[in-house]
Formats: C-alpha cells, structure tokens, sequence
C-alpha cells in the first residue's frame, strides 16, 4: 500500500503552472535571441573591417548564444508537453539531452577558433591590426550582455529553470569575452600585436569552458543523480517530523528538468490499519510538495517493520488460503459462525489473526476451542479475540 494514484487532482494545476513556465521561457530567450543575432552580425561586420581576430571569434561566440537561444526555445517547448501515454513522466528530459548536445558542439566551435588564433601567431605577417572601431564594437557587445545576463537571471530565479539560468551565464560569458577582446585590441593598438590573437585563444577556452559545464552538468542529470546532500538531509528531517512516521529507510531522490522526484519507504506502527498507513503516507506528500519548491511529487512506500525482516512474510499464506484452512478447523465450532471480522498481521516472519465476536459470547466455553484450533492452522502463530459490543 502507499500512495501512487494521486495525478488526476494537481494535472490542470501543474498544466497552468508548466504553460506560465512555458511562457516566461520563450518570452526571455526571444529578448535574447535577437540581441543576440544583433550583436554577433555587428562583432563579425566590425571584427572584419576594424581587424580585429579577437572580435570575430567573439562575434562567434555571440552566434554560438543564439545556437544555445534556439536551443532554449525548442528544448521548452518539447519539454514542457504534458505527459502522455509514451512519456508518462513528462518530456523534461528533453530540455537535458539537447543541452548535452549544445555542450558537445560549442566545444568543438571553440576549437576552430584556438586553432586559427593559433595558427596566425606562428605566421607574424597575417596578425590583424585592430584599432578604434573594434574597440567600440567590443564596448557595446559588454554593456548589452551584461543586461541580458540580469535579465535572464531574474526570470530563471522566478520559474526555477536550470536551463534558463545555464543560458544567463552564456550570456554574461558573452560579456567577459567581450571584456577579453578589449583587452587584446587594446594591447595591440598599443604596440603589442600579439595580444589580439591571445585574447581569441581566451575567448575560445571560455567557449570551450561553457560547453563542458553544460554536458556534464546534464549528463549527472541523465543518470539520475540524487538533490545535494545537504538538501537530502532537510528532506529526511521533514519526513521523521510527521505524525505516524516511525523510521525511513531507502530515501530516493532525482531530477527532471528544473524539478525533483522522491521516493521514500517508511516505517510505521505495525498494528496501523490501511487507511491510516494511507493517510500517513499521504500526509508525507503533502508536507513536502508544500515544503519544498523543488519537489514535484513524491512516491511514499508504507512498511510495517524493517523490509528486511518483509522477505520472511513473503511465503505466509494469504487471506484467501488461510479462511480456507480456518474454515476446515473450525467446521466443528459453532461459535466460528459468530465472527464479525478477522484482521491478519504479517510481522516478523508469522501470521497472528484478531478475531471479532458479539460481546454475548463473552462467556462461551467454545472460546478456548475457538483459539487452540485456530492455532493448529499451519502458519498462525497466534490468535486474539476481541469482544465487540453492538449497540
């Protein structure tokens, strides 16, 4: 028992809150995405004219934005999909895969830049000149990143995206680079042609730097790796603090896309009915999906007592079988037609049975009889009577 059947009330809410995420995502990177194309035409125009090698890497750099842009819009919009029949957990991972991929080619993008930098530094007489124009155009490449690097942030911060936030800082290293070229061209307008050319190796590590970041980031993610530890240990607190919450052992946690899932097996008093065990288990998710922001739902295994000791009860007989064999023991006990209701345990490896009967039959002599053949059944370890009192 536990409880896994608990989608249908919060789907709409999820449905308006994943749209308002949804929304807020495309909003953004849009802003982004055409700043972004902006000033990656102006560096590669500047760069070009101005003669600046540094300039046209970061203009590169500005382009490889717009790639993670178009990422962004596509990854939120195939992730954000409600769950369906094929993807009953959502399409979340979507949003990581391709981040993955983005990692992967800006890697290589960063590459070729090194190389050609590279390359014009072993042959003196094809460094670039730069001068005042491409200084400016690096300026302004600082100034409109910097911008869409708060911008972007509040937004990610808002709706809890990581891929919002890991598209913020594309857009601030934008801006470092951007900072790196101004100290290239600068050097070389002051006599020291090289540094242009060192300043495009940095800007193509930092490329670099980016595209690794975003690929393990997310292939953690694609292996189901669990919250912080630290976060772990606040949601295990939580969870002791619930009324009816004995223990809990096997506490699992993982990612999908900007929220988590928990499972957790927990512990309650043996003799707990159903639907107590239900409600406690209940209770456990609801206390931590209104806790934590980050929880999305929780799956929550009841357990009478140690798991471990669970692997004996496995080859008791079930109700059905037992009635059976009862049924047969107590044919010759009259009183066996007065019982109201049996409830079995499973605890420690045995059966025991409680068995209800009219409080009018206190004092039958068939009671004892009742107790010693039900305790002849193979199995029964015990039987308990309780007296009902009918009103």
């Amino acid at each position: 028992m536990g409880g896994h059947h608990h989608h249908h009330h919060h789907a709409s809410e999820a449905a308006t809150l994943g749209d308002e995420r949804y929304r807020a995502t495309q909003r953004v990177t849009w802003v982004g995405a055409i700043v972004n194309l902006i000033l990656a035409l102006v560096k590669i125009i500047i760069g070009y004219i101005g003669q600046s090698q540094a300039l046209i890497a970061d203009g590169v750099h500005s382009f490889s934005d717009l790639a993670t842009d178009a990422m962004v819009l596509f990854a939120s919009k195939h992730g954000s999909k409600e769950a369906d029949e094929d993807h009953p957990y959502g399409h979340a991972r979507i949003e990581t895969a391709s981040t993955v991929a983005l990692g992967l080619f800006l890697i290589l993008v960063s590459a070729g830049i090194a190389w050609d930098a590279v390359d014009r530094m072993f042959n003196p007489e094809e460094l670039l000149h730069p001068g005042v124009l491409a200084l400016f155009g690096a300026l302004f490449s600082v100034a409109a990143n910097e911008g869409l690097y708060h911008y972007t942030m509040r937004v990610a911060r808002q709706i809890r995206s990581n891929l919002l936030k890991a598209n913020a800082w594309h857009h601030r290293s934008d801006a470092i680079s951007s900072i790196v070229v101004i100290v290239g061209v600068g050097g070389s307008m002051a006599g020291l042609p090289y540094l242009d050319a060192v300043a495009a190796v940095g800007v193509a590590l930092m490329i670099a730097k980016i595209g690794w970041d975003l690929a393990w980031q997310s292939l953690h993610e694609l292996v189901d790796k669990a919250l912080d530890p630290e976060q772990v240990t606040e949601i295990k607190q939580a969870i002791l603090e619930i009324d009816g919450v004995e223990e809990l052992h096997m506490l699992r946690t993982r990612r999908m896309g900007g929220e988590a899932l928990v499972d957790v097996h927990i512990l309650v008093a043996p003799k707990v009915s159903v639907s107590e065990g239900h409600y406690i288990s209940e209770s456990v998710r609801q206390t931590l999906v209104k806790k934590f922001d980050v929880i999305q739902d929780v799956l929550v295994h009841i357990d009478p007592e140690d798991d471990s000791e669970m692997v004996l009860s496995l080859n008791l007989p079930s109700r059905g079988e037992l009635t059976k064999q009862l049924d047969q023991a107590w044919h010759s006990s009259p009183l066996s037609k007065q019982i109201e209701r049996m409830v079995i345990h499973y605890l420690d490896g045995k059966v025991s049975i409680e068995i209800f009967i009219p409080v009018a039959y206190a004092g039958d002599e068939g009671i004892a009889d009742l107790v010693r053949s039900g305790e002849s059944v193979s199995g029964i370890s015990k039987v308990d009577i309780h007296f009902s009192y009918a009103p």
